[in-house]
């Protein structure tokens, strides 16, 4: 299954805000790693905006077809259920994942009651990935299948633009020791024979098991 993250890797970061009835909701959104990373990008928004009552959150981490997936929300403090929730619901209806949104809303002085809170935080987490659309900033994430593939150093740059030249290869980093290799993600035996052609045969794939990987369009 494909998920949408935020493209960059692990710490990059959009920002949005809206307003309801006076008060302001800004909405923060990070690409993490793991539960840690998302607390402490939760803990960082109520640093920088201390002067808010509410700083309240969601995260996801992993597929929607994962076992192993991780959700999580919290209210902080807004009545039970008007604020994490909603905001997870938005994570998770617009198939993101390795993110948290975190909400900070600044009081206005007119309640909004249970309904307009629960409108209130899904708008601005909503409004957070439409930014991010918007500026051209999530990035599917797929599970590939990856592979190792050993090379001369005289022979890797070379190898590495012919493969990158094919959308269906993701070349994922490279490593430099007694040789060059290239990590390399992608189908099998498309894989196979795009190496065959680029090495004249000369080099072997090595199956690395699988990964969650960003892809390009």
């Amino acid at each position: 299954m494909t998920g949408l993250t935020l493209r960059g890797g692990p710490g990059a970061r959009v920002d949005a805000e809206i307003e309801v009835k006076r008060s302001r909701f800004l909405c923060r959104l990070v690409r993490v790693r793991d539960e840690e990373m998302a607390r402490a990008a939760v803990e960082q928004a109520r640093k920088e905006h201390h002067g808010a009552r509410h700083h309240c959150s969601a995260f996801v981490l992993g597929a929607a077809d994962d076992p192993g997936q991780v959700r999580r929300s919290n209210d902080d403090g807004e009545p039970s259920g008007t604020a994490g929730a909603p905001m997870l619901e938005a994570l998770t209806g617009r198939h993101l994942m390795d993110c948290v949104a975190v909400v900070t809303r600044y009081f206005g002085g007119v309640l909004l009651g249970a309904g307009g809170l629960v409108r209130a935080y899904s708008d601005a987490v909503l409004a957070g990935i439409d930014t991010a659309g918007a500026a051209g900033l999530l990035v599917a994430r797929e599970r590939r299948d990856l592979f190792s593939l050993a090379l001369p150093h005289a022979d890797a740059g070379r190898v590495e633009a012919e493969l990158r030249r094919h959308p269906g290869t993701a070349v994922l980093d490279v490593g430099y020791g007694e040789r060059a290799v290239l990590r390399l993600s992608g189908d099998a035996a498309e894989l196979s024979a795009r190496v065959a052609a680029a090495t004249a045969g000369t080099g072997e794939l090595r199956a690395l098991g699988q990964e969650w990987v960003d892809v390009e369009a």
